[in-house]
């Protein structure tokens, strides 16, 4: 669904190559029709196999807009809607109208994103089921998704839907019909009935007021232009990266292609574009683009508008309201719930007895920090899984305080994704412990290598006890005094739920900062490399 302001005139991107003014005979009274209608060419594995017979294969599509209810819709069909502006319709309306439809105890599927690492996760069941069947977390994760059986009143118009931005059904309905069927989701995007059959989603909600996406919008490139920590750089989709995708950026010049993507290979692409960065602005932002690519930048799987691929986190009203930008769409997050998140995570931040960081890297830092105090040990990079499974790192150092094993979890940097993986780290590693013996032998050997009976036995005292505390540790320019709001919003999510699941286990926690002293510096310009030669012949 279209949003407001835009209709079937505004509603695509420049440059498009889709065909208007084609005839129809059935097309609902006042709609448009544009049609994709590519020219057939083989597939890459013809030419790589070297395959003699003609495989040419073609793309087809259209969209077709429909005036329905006062509103615009954009029916697709094929892979054409990318062809429309990322500002255009309504992000929430699919997602929405799903909710409002679906029976709660039959759903078949979710795609959820956790925020705090860009994380994106499908889960499917057999049989239908309730929202407890899936990994959702309404604290901590965002509802992109959802497919399910409708309710008894709808089956008249479609059985199934799977709602996120669009919406996907299956319906009987004739050509002539399609109108009134827009008119019905629009009705049901309406409606509010979603916020008592899901009431565990409300934490995160999409914010909907041009005036207040203004606010925000100046707020992002104001964080954009000073290069601001908290702002990041993702694909905002579920990509295969089986498929080898690369990353490259468009709107400006041709850019470099990269095998990873980040902010800084964006501003270093600004840079080569003689771009000042003072001149971006959102709509600079909308109309350059992360591509998806093969490793050589010649076929495009994939295009997303930068905006739409930046996560930020942000505040209006002196902090009162806190927000979240993903997918190109802000977030308001409940009031309530952030303040909560403060009181439960304010107290569980410790000083730290670890020295200062002012080191190369964290592999170096953890091996002087255990160096600096007999009865550490570093443990960065060892592995207690066992045989068989994927390597686990128990900690980066290990000590015994108090009588408690202190498992040191150590990360530099606040960013989301950093930030994800180092609670992750910690919480894996205790759960393996408390669950695996041989983890736990495994892990009394490491500690206990090069030390006397007497130096052994005090540290692995408190394993045979099941005592333990983990510690997490953020290296940041940023004042600890400022606790839990050092980290960004999802991070916070993020933690406290990780926090919960420790107590839940018996297990003390807490997290801390470590003073990084060593001087900022901008990040190492990455070489392009060589496209590489063919591989010599083989025989099989």
């Amino acid at each position: 669904m279209l949003k407001d302001d835009f209709n079937a005139q505004n509603a695509l991107k420049d440059g498009t190559n889709l065909e208007p003014g084609i005839e129809a005979n059935n097309l609902p009274e006042n709609s448009i029709l544009h049609i994709l209608d590519n020219n057939p060419k083989p597939p890459w594995w013809a030419g790589y196999f070297g395959i003699g017979k003609p495989l040419n294969q073609v793309s087809k599509g259209a969209l077709i807009f429909v005036p329905a209810g006062g509103r615009w819709f954009a029916l697709s069909f094929g892979h054409v809607s990318h062809n429309l502006k990322d500002d255009s319709y309504e992000y929430d309306f699919g997602l929405r109208v799903t909710l409002n439809c679906v029976d709660p105890a039959k759903l078949r599927s979710t795609d959820i994103l956790e925020p705090s690492g860009a994380k994106r996760q499908r889960t499917q069941l057999p049989t239908a089921g309730d929202l407890t069947f899936f990994d959702v977390d309404g604290d901590s994760t965002i509802l992109k998704s959802l497919t399910g059986k409708v309710k008894d009143e709808h089956k008249d118009v479609f059985k199934n839907a799977t709602g996120s931005s669009n919406i996907r059904i299956s319906s009987a309905v004739e050509s002539n019909g399609l109108i009134g069927l827009c008119t019905n989701l629009l009705n049901l995007y309406q409606l509010d009935t979603y916020k008592t059959a899901f009431p565990d989603i409300q934490n995160i909600s999409p914010v909907r007021d041009p005036t207040v996406i203004n606010q925000l919008n100046g707020q992002l490139i104001q964080a954009f232009q000073i290069k601001d920590d908290a702002l990041a750089l993702s694909v905002p989709d579920i990509v295969d990266f089986g498929d080898g995708l690369w990353g490259t950026f468009s709107g400006a010049r041709a850019g470099k292609v990269y095998d990873d993507i980040f902010i800084d290979r964006y501003y270093e692409y600004l840079e080569e574009a003689d771009i000042d960065i003072a001149t971006v602005d959102v709509e600079t932002l909308k109309r350059h683009q992360l591509l998806l690519t093969n490793d050589d930048g010649s076929d495009v799987r994939d295009r997303h508008s930068i905006f739409k691929s930046l996560v930020f986190d942000t505040t209006l009203n002196d902090g009162a309201e806190s927000y979240h930008l993903c997918e190109g769409n802000w977030y308001l997050i409940d009031s309530g719930y952030v303040a909560r998140l403060k009181a439960y995570l304010d107290p569980l931040c410790q000083d730290t007895a670890l020295p200062d960081f002012a080191h190369a890297d964290e592999a170096t830092y953890n091996l002087a920090a255990a160096a600096a105090q007999a009865g550490r040990v570093c443990l960065d990079k060892k592995n207690i899984a066992p045989v068989g499974q994927k390597q686990v790192e128990p900690c980066d150092i290990y000590e015994v305080v108090d009588g408690r094993a202190v498992l040191h979890c150590i990360k530099i940097s606040t960013l989301s994704a950093q930030l994800s993986h180092l609670f992750n780290q910690g919480t894996n590693s205790v759960n393996l412990l408390r669950s695996e013996e041989a983890a736990l032998t495994n892990l009394r050997a490491l500690v206990g290598v090069g030390l006397s009976n007497a130096e052994k036995e005090a540290l692995i005292a408190p394993l045979n006890d099941d005592k333990f505390r983990v510690s997490f540790g953020i290296v940041t320019h940023k004042d600890e005094e400022a606790k839990s709001d050092n980290l960004p919003l999802f991070s916070r999510i993020s933690l406290m739920r990780c926090m919960k699941e420790m107590k839940r286990m018996g297990i003390e926690a807490e997290y801390c900062f470590i003073p990084d002293n060593s001087p900022k510096t901008d990040g190492k310009k990455r070489k392009r490399k060589n496209k590489p030669e063919p591989p010599e012949p083989f025989n099989l």
